[in-house]
């Protein structure tokens, strides 16, 4: 199972979100750390939008995904960028 369908998996599990895309961008940072994962998937985009951020900050919301995503993380994804929204916020996507 790839990284990016392993990410999604969890995010959909323990977020329930209303949309959720995870974009894989490691072909924008080719060379940059190579094979990190072993599998040439190093580089992620999550942008989601789920009822769990109702109520958080920013910086929660971001700790929130990150630790659902801490094994990746372990295992060697280099970079997540994260776009965390509640329902009825606006998004840039």
């Amino acid at each position: 199972m790839s990284v990016r369908t392993r990410i999604q998996s969890t995010l959909e599990e323990e977020l329930k979100p209303e949309r959720l895309e995870v974009i894989d961008e490691s072909h924008q940072h080719a060379g940059h750390q190579p094979s990190m994962t072993g599998d040439g998937e190093t580089h992620m985009r999550v942008r989601v939008v789920s009822g769990r951020f109702l109520g958080l900050t920013r910086l929660q919301r971001h700790r929130l995904v990150n630790d659902l995503l801490k094994p990746e993380l372990d295992a060697g994804l280099h970079a997540l960028a994260v776009e965390p929204s509640a329902p009825g916020e606006p998004t840039r996507w």
